[in-house]
C-alpha cells in the first residue's frame, strides 16, 4: 500500500502545478532508471516537511527568487527536468513542492549531486569544510569548474531590529568564496590567495589578471572563474 501511494505521489510529482512543473516526456532516456527508484525514492530524497520562515523577520530567507521556479534537479547519477525548485539560504536547504499536500518539502542534501535554480545558478553538495562557520548542510555553488573548482558560498543571517515595526529581525545576504581541488577547501578573501592555492607564478599571472580588468574585490565571480580556466594551462 505504501509503495502505491507514493506511485501517485511520484505520476503527480512532474504534473502542471501553480505553472511551474511539466509532465516527464515518455522518450527520455533514464524514464525507465526512474521507474526502478520509485519504491526507493520517497526515503532517498524527501527529508520532511519544511517549516515557514517566521515571519518577524524582515525580508526572506530564500537565494535570488522566494517563489518556485523550474529547475533541474540530479540524484544519484539520475536527472530529472522541470523540478519546482526553492533554495533556503539561511538554512542551506533545498526545498520542492508536494502536489497533494499542497507543501514544501526538503531534499536532503547529501542525497543532491546538483541541482540548476531557474535563474541558471548551478549548486552542489560538498564535503569536506566542516570548519568553515557557515558551512551548514555543504550546498555551494558552482562558478566554474576544471582541474579546480571554484564555489561560492550563499548565505544569510539576521540582524536585530531597534526601529519600532512588527520585525525583530532582518535577513543579511552574504557570500564567502573557495578554491575546491584534491578534496582541499581554500578559502579565498584576495587575489593573492587564489595564487597562492593554485601554485601560480604570482608575476605572471598578474599580468594576465590585469590585461584582462580583473579584480577579485570588485568582480570575485569572473576573477575566480578566470583563474580556475588559466590554472588549467599552466
Amino acid at each position: 500500500m505504501r509503495k502505491i501511494q507514493f506511485l501517485f505521489f511520484c505520476t503527480f510529482l512532474f504534473l502542471p502545478v501553480l505553472d511551474f512543473a511539466q509532465v516527464v516526456r515518455a522518450d527520455l532516456p533514464y524514464l525507465s532508471a526512474y521507474r526502478e527508484e520509485i519504491p526507493y525514492f520517497q526515503e532517498l530524497i524527501t527529508g520532511g516537511q519544511y517549516a515557514e520562515p517566521s515571519l518577524f523577520i524582515k525580508g526572506d530567507p530564500y537565494h535570488i527568487s522566494r517563489q518556485f521556479e523550474r529547475g533541474t534537479l540530479r540524484i544519484n547519477g539520475i536527472t530529472y527536468p522541470d523540478v519546482p525548485l526553492l533554495y533556503d539560504s539561511y538554512q542551506d536547504q533545498l526545498l520542492t513542492f508536494h502536489p497533494i499536500f499542497n507543501q514544501k518539502i526538503l531534499i536532503k542534501p547529501e542525497k543532491i549531486d546538483g541541482f540548476v535554480l531557474g535563474n541558471g545558478d548551478l549548486f552542489r553538495f560538498v564535503e569536506g569544510n566542516d570548519g568553515y562557520l557557515h558551512h551548514g548542510n555543504g550546498i555551494y555553488q558552482v562558478l566554474e569548474e576544471n582541474k579546480a573548482i571554484a564555489l561560492a558560498k550563499h548565505f544569510k543571517s539576521t540582524k536585530s531590529l531597534r526601529e519600532m515595526s512588527r520585525f525583530s529581525e532582518v535577513y543579511l545576504e552574504k557570500v564567502d568564496y573557495f578554491l575546491f581541488q584534491d578534496g582541499i577547501f581554500y578559502p579565498i578573501q584576495k587575489a593573492s590567495d587564489a595564487y597562492l592555492a593554485l601554485g601560480l607564478d604570482q608575476k605572471k599571472v598578474k599580468k594576465e589578471v590585469k590585461s584582462k580588468g580583473l579584480q577579485f574585490k570588485k568582480v570575485p565571480t569572473a576573477f575566480l572563474k578566470f583563474i580556475v580556466t588559466y590554472a588549467s594551462t599552466e
